[in-house]
């Protein structure tokens, strides 16, 4: 119905700013119509961005059943160490938004695209947010590419300003136009709580209960904030769903999240039985552009998790926060993709009308340190300048360069530097990981640096089923050492591999063979990106001290120490930190000086993936970054020092 009119705006305008309801096809039939109108002949190829792996997964492979195409050929997709493209043959390219800023590295203009399409644009992550700055600067450059902005739910009228060039009142020199479509959704029924619930947890797996008693048949979809709590409702309902069997229908419930196994995810889109009502525990990975056949009933939680940056601490975390308005309709669209649906919202009307329009953009929560890198290798020197949708704040702006400082991938002139920082910014890779590799040949541990960053991109190495949590901590304590858990997660590789990359000899040590056969083409990735920048393979040969010193190189800004009063605290800022429940020093003595690799916030600051150090390495290895003495000696600037501990 409105393929006439988005082709024809394409042709007139630069930018089409499109704001479809939800069912409405943006997803899946705006590729399709760019294709059939040419946008992919002549060896161009139209560009489809998701904000998650799952959904540029899964709409890429729903378009090439559509097409009766081979998945990789004229239909493809590419996500971070994931390439199913065909530099031939492909025309519809989907990707992840960080995906296109790699892309952007390598073609600045993107000469081989006719056709951007940012899609689910109102999740405003960070990634979309630079993508956007990025295009427009291209299309001063470049008057043929066109950007298509999509989403259910936008503020049009913001980015349809952003992206026109027209700098006069005429309003026929506008390069940028809004086009709202209708959805083909089906109505859905919006129900509230009377009165706010005591812990939605309890309450989605009552109403998960209620719907399977109550209601006819149609699957469930219920929106919970995280890993922990899909777990958690999984047990009690897996429970529930067994007293049930042999009394009517059936109970199949899935969880899905974005560090589950890919094999796990897809599993929610298997059609069920006829006798069979399948439930989907998810977080919001399921809120926009998937469509999981048969679900009829949405549970809407009210909450969701958010990363949150404080520059003042450094401390990069994820909060648990009410969701927007924008997320809960998205939320409840999803009951009325294929029928008239349901949705059951676990709060009041009152409190619906008291949530903001649109959740803060990602960009002006997050630690910024990657995307200044890759800002910077785009030749973008002054950052602090840069074109955003929603500008992030100079205090976050400023602890980024730090870091990058920190590390040597700039100068003191806010340049990158030769080779460092440009190499840096050519990894996937966060900016302390790849500094961790790109030094490692300094202390002959190359091979392993890249085995343990390959190894911390997968996020569940241990399984430890509900039932069988004392086997699984057991089976995981074969593994342990005492320097922590990158040499632990290095002895799980090893062990992978010395056991001919066994799937049987990985289910009896409770480890995730899918996670780490993705590690292993990950350290392939990593070990190709080295050969490209001439740098050997080396290995310790069991020299573990190497290895450490070599995790500090890339990792002494995360340094800790124990405090008296039970916790750990950072040494620059002093926050206060804990050991998370999966860390192999969880359970060991105290160990006074750690660094770690990242923070989870859930109630307290968690440490994940520690090692234990040396206190005199911090200094030897980054005297730019720590001062070496007691407080008092280094409040008087004393030029010789008696003490042995950085602070």
């Amino acid at each position: 119905m409105y393929r006439n009119h988005i082709l024809y705006l394409l042709e007139k305008y630069q930018t089409l700013v499109l704001v479809g309801e939800t069912g409405s096809g943006k997803s899946t039939q705006i590729p399709q119509y760019l294709l059939e109108a040419g946008w992919g002949n002549k060896g161009f190829v139209i560009g489809i961005t998701q904000p998650r792996r799952v959904a540029a997964v899964t709409v890429a492979q729903r378009i090439a059943e559509e097409r009766g195409s081979i998945l990789g050929q004229e239909i493809g997709y590419a996500i971070r160490f994931e390439n199913f493209t065909n530099a031939e043959s492909t025309r519809i390219k989907f990707m992840t938004d960080g995906y296109l800023v790699q892309e952007l590295m390598r073609d600045p203009l993107l000469l081989k695209y006719s056709v951007i399409v940012l899609d689910e644009a109102h999740e405003r992550s960070l990634y979309t947010d630079i993508s956007m700055g990025l295009l427009k600067k291209i299309q001063r450059k470049r008057a043929d590419l066109r950007i298509v902005i999509a989403s259910a739910t936008l503020d049009a009228e913001k980015f349809q300003q952003f992206f026109n060039q027209n700098e006069t009142d005429d309003s026929s020199l506008d390069t940028a136009t809004i086009l709202s479509v209708e959805g083909r959704s089906y109505p859905v029924d919006i129900m509230y709580t009377s009165s706010p619930v005591p812990n939605y947890l309890d309450a989605t797996v009552n109403a998960v209960q209620k719907i399977h008693e109550t209601l006819p048949a149609g699957d469930v979809l219920a929106f919970l904030t995280g890993q922990d709590e899909v777990e958690k409702a999984l047990r009690r309902l897996i429970d529930y769903a067994r007293d049930q069997s042999g009394s009517g229908m059936k109970l199949m419930v899935l969880p899905m999240y974005s560090n589950l196994p890919a094999q796990d995810q897809m599993k929610v889109f298997q059609r069920m039985g006829k006798n069979t009502r399948k439930v989907v525990l998810a977080t919001n990975i399921a809120e926009t552009s998937i469509t999981i056949n048969g679900i009829c009933y949405v549970i809407d939680c009210g909450f969701h998790k958010l990363r949150a940056f404080s520059a003042d601490s450094g401390i990069d975390g994820v909060v648990v926060a009410p969701v927007s308005q924008a997320s809960a309709t998205q939320r409840a669209g999803r009951a009325g993709r294929l029928r008239s649906g349901k949705a059951f919202r676990l709060y009041t009307e009152t409190e619906y009308n008291k949530l903001p329009q649109a959740s803060v953009p990602e960009m002006q929560r997050s630690d910024l340190g990657t995307a200044i890198l890759q800002l910077k290798c785009l030749g973008i020197d002054n950052v602090l300048r840069f074109n955003f949708p929603s500008a992030p704040s100079a205090k976050t702006m400023i602890r980024g360069l730090d870091l990058l400082y920190a590390l040597g991938a700039i100068d003191d002139f806010g340049k990158l530097t030769e080779p460092l920082g440009i190499r840096m910014a050519d990894f996937p890779l966060e900016p302390k990981l790849a500094r961790m590799i790109l030094v490692s040949g300094q202390y002959g541990c190359t091979d392993e640096a890249i085995t343990i960053a390959a190894m911390l991109q997968v996020k569940n190495i241990f399984h430890s089923p509900p039932n069988r949590k004392l086997a699984a901590n057991k089976a995981k304590r074969k593994f342990a050492v005492k320097e922590g858990d990158h040499i632990t997660l290095l002895n799980v590789y090893d062990a992978f591999i010395s056991n001919n990359k066994s799937s049987r000899w990985c289910q009896e040590h409770y480890l995730n063979y899918k996670g780490l056969m993705r590690s292993l083409t990950i350290r392939e990735q990593l070990e190709r990106l080295l050969k490209k920048f001439k740098l050997p393979l080396k290995s310790s040969e069991g020299d573990v001290d190497s290895i450490l010193r070599c995790i500090v190189e890339g990792f002494y800004g995360n340094a800790a120490r124990y405090h008296p009063s039970g916790c750990y605290r950072t040494i620059r800022d002093n926050n206060e930190l804990h050991i998370h429940p999966t860390s192999v020093l969880y359970s060991t003595k105290v160990q006074p000086w750690v660094v770690f690799h990242e923070i989870l916030r859930s109630g307290k600051d968690y440490m994940r993936d520690m090692t234990v150090i040396d206190p005199k390495w911090l200094y030897e290895l980054a005297p730019h970054y720590y001062q070496y003495g007691t407080e008092r000696e280094i409040a008087a600037k004393r030029l010789k020092v008696d003490h042995s501990e950085p602070t």
